[in-house]
């Protein structure tokens, strides 16, 4: 009876090589994950406002001095103006700022369908604004009564008007919080992950890999749709538009890493996901505006299909006047580069069998 002799221990350069290389990766994920909410801040988000120039200079002194280079502020004729702004997502809200004087409150419009970081932002603009009317107000009452002890007569106090709130483009009733809406955008990227590297291992032939994306992208969009619209309501807007930016977005993440497999071998079901997760993800602007990404992070990210998804699925489920072509754009040019990476590898693994058989046949 033979005996396998065991395997030599491995040598411990080797595995303190290997144990220092894990913990590297190890900081690579913790850093990719945790850095865009550790930095986050806005910078220059773009905000409407409507009132005088003298109202909207001091408003723009009193924000650059307590969050300097936070909001831009966008001057537009009225408050439908700024309405239809914020409903084509070219500002995050808009500030009708009235006249306190006269009595008129000003009003805060929001929109937590675009982010509830900017609808938080804005709240505190709104508190900043009631604050600076109080201010006025005691200033006013104090002369009154400075007024009253030298024995003129006062005048009358004035009232102190309430900033109002308006949410202009709320969540969904079914997902008042965003919690829903953020927290699809990882399945999204995981599932088209998944289908990537599942059919690069499961399926033979660059060609039908591609379309075993295709199926997988349109079925699971329509599964999507069926989930977050019509079950969980996290969703709005056309449920067919909607599981159209759902498939494609699959097909961005899927097919790009299919096309690396057909080009690359084995080493490309790791790099579509290092792509997508490490890079794409923490930049995507899902969680938060990309405007409150350091650098111009957020502007790449947003041509990444993890961040032009989020975008796309923002924008057909609640903005409809938005213009969303550069989120279908982006998708489109990935699913695209996915699909002709797979047609060079197909082309490239016949061209290689043809030599093969060519040599090997008989002269």
């Amino acid at each position: 009876m033979s005996y396998d002799a065991p395997a030599p221990p491995t040598p411990a350069g080797r595995v303190i090589g290997v144990a220092l290389a894990l913990t590297l990766v190890l900081t690579v994920f913790v850093l990719a994950f945790s850095w865009p909410s550790v930095t986050a801040e806005p910078h220059n988000l773009p905000v409407a406002v409507v009132g005088s120039d003298d109202a909207v200079t001091a408003l723009r002194e009193s924000l650059d001095e307590a969050q300097p280079g936070s909001v831009e502020l966008i001057e537009t004729d009225n408050r439908a103006d700024a309405v239809a702004a914020i409903g084509s997502r070219e500002v995050y809200g808009g500030l009708v700022l009235g006249d306190p004087a006269a009595g008129e409150a000003p009003e805060v419009l929001t929109a937590t369908a675009a982010s509830t970081a900017t609808h938080q932002l804005m709240t505190q603009i709104a508190a900043q604004l009631q604050q600076g009317i109080q201010e006025q107000a005691a200033d006013a009452t104090a002369e009154a009564l400075a007024a009253a002890q030298g024995g003129a007569t006062p005048p009358p106090l004035p009232e102190v008007p309430e900033v109002t709130v308006t949410d202009v483009v709320p969540l969904s009733a079914d997902d008042p919080r965003g919690s829903g809406l953020a927290a699809a955008m990882f399945p999204i990227l995981l599932g088209g992950m998944i289908g990537g590297i599942g059919i690069s291992v499961a399926v033979t032939g660059a060609l039908r890999r591609v379309l075993a994306v295709t199926v997988y992208s349109v079925v699971g969009g329509g599964i999507l749709v069926g989930i977050l619209h019509f079950w969980f309501g996290t969703i709005q807007g056309d449920w067919l538009l909607d599981g159209a930016a759902l498939a494609l977005s699959i097909a961005a993440i899927a097919a790009p890493i299919t096309g690396f497999v057909a080009v690359l071998g084995s080493p490309g079901i790791a790099l579509g996901p290092v792509l997508m997760m490490l890079v794409g993800n923490p930049i995507s602007g899902a969680a938060m505006p990309p405007e409150f990404l350091p650098w111009h992070w957020g502007a790449i990210g947003q041509w990444m299909p993890p961040g032009a998804s989020a975008t796309l699925l923002r924008d057909v489920s609640y903005f409809p006047d938005a213009d969303a072509s550069a989120a279908w754009l982006a998708l489109a040019l990935w699913a695209g580069a996915g699909v002709l990476l797979s047609v060079v590898g197909h082309a490239r693994a016949t061209g290689s069998a043809r030599r093969a058989a060519a040599l090997a046949a008989p002269a």
